[in-house]
């Protein structure tokens, strides 16, 4: 006897607003099961991990930072797999973003010019974009797939910020730290409440929510995007470019992670340094999963993620937990939403297995 799964008749009703809910709620339930066998109160991290981050006017304010770059990653993660564009280099296109914006910033160190700012910003868009750009080469040009060419980029950029920070870029007084010079005051992005760390990257990423909606659902882009991700042989037929699909969605998707990336530089950290991100554009996948591949479904999903960062942090100091429970309860989170997805459309089966007789000759 073996378990089989059986394509359903028709999918569960329900399941795909349903099935995050109950990853949400399975991943909590594995967390307090993690949290026991590792010798801690199982109600007393479950509120660290999700309670206390959020108790505050600053932890609100945390939430929504940590939140922003997920929201901006992910609404071009999602553009894209609607297309069946699949970007998993996200955190590439998020760190060359930031060393492009860096790249304005200090070479206009002196100026103070109010123009610095936004040029910052556009170069660290264009840059993103700029770098999806290559494996949308290589997609169309030589029919590489973009998952091995977006994520092995990932590692050329983040070794590209290494050596910058601790080669040309290094600060000459900054005591031998890999890291550049702090931006001046008219580099940096302004704070939106005040006694707090969030700036104005938060309205870049709530903008991108409505706007990533109309792109799918209210334009004719969209609407073709959609048929060359749903049904490829139609969308030919039409005369839809799948070509004219990766080139729309790759630089899209890395522009909205150079912003990001540069938002993140020019907000919270002042500079470049070696480590700018705790892996945002992977965690980026999951959200746009989570979501629902919806720009409203992201945002939601994204504000999670962040709680997630922000408790990670609390277990920390609190429990004295390692920072990488966080990441096993984001692998939890992932598990639980691809399994509640394939039993939406499958169910299981005691299958018997056939005995072979041998017969004697």
């Amino acid at each position: 006897m073996r378990l089989s799964l059986v394509p359903r008749d028709a999918p569960l009703p329900g399941m795909a607003w349903l099935s995050p809910l109950l990853a949400v709620a399975l991943s909590a339930v594995g967390a307090a099961a993690l949290f026991a066998a590792m010798g801690r109160n199982p109600l007393v991290a479950l509120d660290a991990l999700f309670v206390e981050p959020i108790a505050s006017l600053n932890g609100l304010a945390e939430l929504g930072l940590k939140a922003t770059p997920l929201v901006l990653c992910a609404v071009g993660i999602a553009i894209g797999v609607r297309a069946n564009v699949w970007n998993i280099g996200a955190e590439g296109q998020f760190t060359v973003g930031a060393i492009c914006g860096t790249a304005v910033a200090l070479g206009f160190d002196a100026t103070g010019a109010w123009w610095v700012l936004p040029a910052m910003l556009a170069a660290g868009a264009a840059g993103g974009a700029a770098w999806a750009a290559i494996p949308a080469f290589l997609r169309t040009r030589f029919n590489a797939h973009e998952i091995l060419t977006t994520l092995m980029l990932s590692y050329v950029a983040i070794h590209l910020l290494g050596w910058l920070v601790h080669g040309p870029w290094q600060d000459p007084e900054g005591f031998n730290f890999p890291q550049t010079r702090q931006f001046r005051d008219d580099a940096l992005l302004p704070v939106l409440v005040p006694g707090t760390r969030l700036t104005m990257s938060a309205v870049f990423a709530l903008l991108s929510v409505p706007l990533g909606a109309l792109l799918l659902r209210g334009t004719l882009a969209g609407y073709r995007l959609r048929v060359v991700g749903l049904a490829p042989g139609a969308a030919r037929y039409a005369g839809f470019s799948e070509a004219g699909a990766v080139w729309f969605t790759l630089p899209l998707a890395g522009g909205l992670a150079g912003l990001a990336g540069i938002s993140e530089v020019a907000g919270p950290i002042g500079q470049l340094q070696p480590v700018i991100s705790p892996g945002y554009g992977y965690a980026a996948i999951i959200v746009a999963f989570l979501g629902r591949l919806d720009p409203l479904g992201i945002l939601l999903a994204a504000l999670l993620m962040a709680l997630l960062y922000l408790g990670g942090e609390g277990l920390q100091m609190s429990q004295q937990l390692p920072l990488a429970v966080t990441g096993v309860i984001q692998g939890m989170l992932l598990f639980f939403l691809l399994a509640g997805d394939a039993f939406a459309g499958y169910r299981l089966r005691l299958v018997r297995t056939p005995r072979h007789v041998v017969r004697d000759a």
